[in-house]
């Protein structure tokens, strides 16, 4: 059989068995080992390695987006020198992923604009790229699909928010939940108690829940099962966000001023432009 044949059968059995990515780089790959004098293994090493990064890499995206995360941010873009006040070393403990083996909980409790989402989806990438589900929700998304669920007659436990190994709840205690919210909520946190990790983000310190939830029996017993087995990371500090924004004004004024053109003062201190 020539060549030209053996490479035909070869390129529509890597088809049959979906390794697209050996067949794009399959010529080139031959061609640097027939130079170099590879070994076979080492030949079938190289096709092998490309082939799972590349089913690795369309993996991890397609699992971000249906993940439902808002935006995609790092740990290495958080910015610890903002949050001085901010335990690093308590938080980069987490990137290790060890809580989520454990079935235990993380919650981020802080005022608006400290970080909390951020780390919450550094957190969830980091999942990710480890083979493991993750799902992202607002608190009030949440609810709604709870409902749904509860009015349609279905239990939900195949929905993501169930059954992925870290789920995101952000934005809990922004607004107010009626009794059947609440109730909601806590087959929720009931359900995913010590079977999968819950990550929640909140303004509200603890002792404020029952004003958000009504119900102080329901308030005790949820977070008696979020907080059973779980790191409390509390952020005081600066908002991100409003710094961005006084970074803006200053920018804009600085072109505002260099548009002026130089300012002269006069003898009696007024400014005026130098026309």
């Amino acid at each position: 059989m020539t060549d030209t044949l053996v490479m035909q059968r070869i390129e529509s059995n890597l088809a049959r068995l979906r390794l697209p990515t050996i067949g794009q780089i399959l010529d080139q790959v031959i061609k640097v080992a027939e130079s170099k004098g590879k070994s076979y293994l080492s030949f079938l090493d190289e096709l092998l390695e490309e082939e799972v990064a590349q089913k690795e890499q369309r993996r991890v995206e397609t699992a971000l987006k249906i993940s439902g995360l808002p935006f995609i941010k790092s740990i290495d873009e958080f910015d610890f020198t903002f949050q001085p006040k901010l335990d690093r070393q308590k938080v980069m403990s987490l990137f290790d992923l060890t809580f989520i083996g454990q079935k235990a909980n993380v919650i981020f409790l802080g005022p608006p604009g400290v970080g909390k989402t951020h780390l919450a989806v550094a957190l969830a990438l980091k999942a990710c790229q480890a083979g493991l589900s993750i799902y992202f929700t607002t608190m009030e998304e949440l609810i709604v699909k709870l409902k749904k669920d509860h009015e349609a007659g279905r239990a939900g436990k195949g929905r993501s928010y169930y059954k992925s190994s870290l789920v995101i709840v952000d934005e809990v205690g922004y607004t107010p939940s009626d009794r059947e919210q609440c109730n909601l909520f806590f087959r929720f946190v009931a359900n995913r108690y010590e079977k999968a990790s819950t990550l929640i983000t909140s303004n509200k310190a603890f002792s404020d829940w029952a004003e958000l939830f009504c119900d102080p029996v329901i308030v005790t017993a949820i977070l008696d099962r979020l907080l059973h087995h779980s790191v409390v990371i509390n952020i005081k500090g600066n908002s991100y966000r409003l710094r961005a924004k006084e970074v803006k004004n200053a920018i804009n004024i600085d072109q505002k001023m260099k548009a002026c053109g130089p300012l002269l003062t006069t003898e009696n201190g007024i400014l005026l432009n130098d026309r």
